[in-house]
């Protein structure tokens, strides 16, 4: 199909239309029905095909290899489609999960299983040995470390004999629920107000095409969905939000914050986007295809550096929409109660905004 020809598309997710200059074969207005976007269960692959090069990771500090794009688009790309998918951000934060514990809607945060040093050992040794992990067996029972018992692998997670098995990466994706005193996830916490069974969620305003609004959002209206959670104490917080006296954290929907206007998916064109558009100052693009499928490719995949100065998320102006601290969020905990102070308060950049002291 050729990227020079475009036409208006709608997508509708959730009953919210979205509207994008997306190629087609003829200048007809299109409806492309998608179950949800952004559900994140699986490692995405990368919309080119990529190679391991023999140098430190510029992602990972203790990694001796690197992951890198070549200029072959994949064609995992191109049998979804992605000249005609949506672009959306790809966000720097860890992934969360919303789905039923105990009864009601409940977040989830990212826990993969993975194998214990000497399996890990004998399984990077059949890399190196075959330059590829196809032909190892994995003793599942054995080599995997342990899991809470609420553990639960991620939607499509292959199954043998009734157990989930390893990724071509060595991991089982799964979740575990984040409970209230655990402190391995009190930044998860800190965005929920359990008495009311809400999240704060940072998401595009409904009012401004290029601000954000910071809103209480039900749980139940997240079910199902997968979200980043972002914030001061997060993968060294590229976002500049909060302090470490008066942290931030919020969750993002994954695929809520799209890419207006994006490059078409090569290379070169790719490469100057990222260094050289201010809408390129993200991590990386996830693209959403009409069949459900995600394809992705971040700037370490074109050994570009992240951050990189100012983001372009940060950058955006802001509104507060959190009830008041005299109403439904009276007995939230400290964030809730804070943002609730700044209810309809307007920061031109993320990083503005504040709390008092």
């Amino acid at each position: 199909m050729s990227r020079d020809r475009k036409s208006l598309i709608h997508i509708h997710a959730n009953n919210t239309p979205w509207e994008l200059q997306l190629c087609s074969a003829a200048n007809i207005n299109v409806t492309v029905n998608m179950r949800r976007l952004g559900s994140v269960q699986q490692k995405i692959p990368c919309v080119f095909l990529t190679e391991v090069k023999q140098e430190p990771s510029r992602k990972r500090d203790c990694q001796q290899f690197q992951v890198v794009a070549t200029e072959h688009v994949n064609p995992v790309s191109l049998e979804a489609n992605v000249d005609c998918a949506l672009a959306t951000e790809k966000l720097d934060g860890t992934c969360c999960y919303v789905t039923v514990y105990k009864g009601r809607p409940h977040l989830w945060a990212r826990l993969d299983r993975k194998p214990t040093k000497q399996a890990e050992k004998r399984f990077r040794k059949h890399q190196r040995s075959h330059r590829s992990c196809k032909g190892f067996t994995w003793n599942v029972e054995e080599d995997f470390k342990a899991v809470p018992e609420a553990w639960i692998p991620a939607h499509r997670v292959k199954h043998h004999s009734g157990r989930p098995v390893p990724d071509e990466h060595g991991h089982i994706p799964g979740w575990v629920p984040v409970e209230k005193h655990n402190k391995q996830y009190c930044w998860h916490s800190s965005v929920l107000d359990r008495d009311v069974v809400a999240a704060l969620v940072l998401r595009p305003s409904g009012d401004d095409e290029d601000g954000l609004e910071v809103a209480a959002v039900p749980l139940a209206d997240l079910l199902e969905q997968t979200l980043e959670l972002i914030g001061t104490n997060v993968n060294g917080n590229p976002y500049a939000l909060g302090s470490k006296k008066q942290p931030v954290h919020c969750l993002v929907s994954h695929g809520s914050v799209r890419i207006r206007n994006p490059p078409p998916v090569d290379f070169q064109q790719l490469c100057s986007w990222f260094q050289e558009s201010p809408a390129g100052r993200v991590e990386g693009i996830v693209w959403h295809c009409s069949d459900g499928s995600l394809v992705k490719v971040h700037r370490h995949h074109l050994a570009l550096r992240w951050p990189d100065g100012e983001t372009c998320l940060g950058e955006r102006p802001v509104v507060v929409r959190v009830g008041g601290a005299s109403d439904e969020y009276s007995g939230s905990q400290d964030l809730f109660a804070s943002f609730s102070r700044l209810n309809g308060h307007r920061f031109s950049r993320l990083p503005d905004i504040q709390f008092d002291s």
